[in-house]
């Protein structure tokens, strides 16, 4: 039973590219179903190893992996396709490449990287993941928000940032103390 929140993280990793395929294939209505699932799960697999306490050294990879290379692969599709602006693309993706850069050199260079993300991280995310499901929608349903879609772009493009920014100065602090001499 321990391990089904890795399991919900392996179909998360399973349904990249069925998404990315719909979307691809102007499918956006089978691509939202599909998204749909797969952020439910994000949500789902945290409730389950936090509410059993089946947490796992696998799962603490896991999880945020699946999750960045989830909305990296959408993000750049949906861009490649014209439903997202590459600015916000690019936001995104440099987030995500940063803090993976940023926890591959702690690691090596410091030791394990111990913490929980932060509260901008999970609004950060969920704003990611409402913003894609509006595109998918607004695509599948040929309704005319595209003001609303900008408004909600910026939406996205702030938390990144913040989040981006928040995740440097904490990966930058740790690192500083992990330095520091013990006196």
């Amino acid at each position: 039973m321990r391990h089904i929140p890795n399991l919900i993280c392996l179909i998360r990793l399973a349904l990249i590219w069925p998404v990315a395929g719909a979307l691809h294939a102007q499918r956006y209505a089978l691509a939202l179903v599909l998204f749909v699932v797969a952020a439910v799960s994000d949500g789902l697999d945290g409730f389950l190893a936090k509410r059993f306490n089946w947490v796992s050294e696998l799962g603490k990879v896991l999880d945020p992996a699946a999750d960045k290379l989830l909305l990296v692969v959408i993000f750049v599709e949906s861009a490649w396709l014209g439903l997202v602006p590459w600015w916000v693309t690019a936001a995104a993706v440099a987030r995500d490449v940063m803090i993976a850069l940023g926890a591959l050199i702690y690691r090596v260079w410091f030791g394990p990287l111990r913490g929980r993300p932060t509260v901008i991280s999970k609004i950060n995310t969920a704003t990611q993941l409402l913003y894609l499901a509006g595109v998918m929608f607004v695509a599948a349903s040929h309704l005319p928000l595209a003001g609303e879609l900008r408004a909600f772009a910026l939406i996205v493009f702030l938390t990144t940032a913040l989040s981006g920014f928040d995740y440097l100065a904490t990966f930058s602090r740790r690192a500083w103390t992990s330095a520091q001499p013990m006196a």
